[in-house]
């Protein structure tokens, strides 16, 4: 009679999920070290949080990255985690820029949207709609999250 060599078990493999975008803000966030409300804040208003979303202009993904920013930053903007970290890193660089300004996060944010050119052109935000609506939509959003996170409904 033949003998029968038992096959090995396969090795766990955990359940590959699609990556939760909101998780991808807050992990890229904290490696950032920037708040997460911001990071989702401008999520929402690039992209809906819809990692294959694409404008008219060719921005890709989640953060909206423009191929050439992408680039740079040496991000495959179609893959959603590295679409996240690449964008969240963006931002960080452009607050990093506006730091001695009092309006820094909203030159950022404006930057993110309009070109860093374009903010310093102006010495400020520029007088576009689309970036003058887009930065309001983003700080006005990122400030309901801060509120909601200290508000008495939430302290212990």
């Amino acid at each position: 009679a033949a003998t029968v060599i038992p096959m090995p078990a396969a090795p766990y493999q955990p359940m590959v999920e699609p990556m939760d975008p909101k998780r991808l803000a807050a992990e890229s966030a904290k490696r950032n070290n920037l708040p997460e409300a911001l990071i989702r804040s401008v999520m929402h208003a690039e992209s809906g949080f819809q990692p294959d979303a694409l404008s008219p202009k060719g921005a890709i993904g989640l953060m909206q990255l423009m191929p050439g920013t992408a680039q740079q930053l040496h991000a495959d903007p179609h893959d959603p985690q590295q679409n996240v970290e690449a964008g969240t890193a963006y931002l960080r660089a452009l607050l990093v820029k506006y730091e001695n300004h009092d309006d820094q996060v909203a030159r950022a944010v404006a930057a993110y949207n309009a070109g860093p050119a374009a903010v310093d052109r102006y010495n400020g935000v520029p007088p576009y709609r689309e970036t003058r609506d887009y930065v309001i939509r983003v700080l006005t959003e990122y400030q309901k999250s801060v509120e909601a996170k200290v508000s008495p409904a939430n302290v212990p």
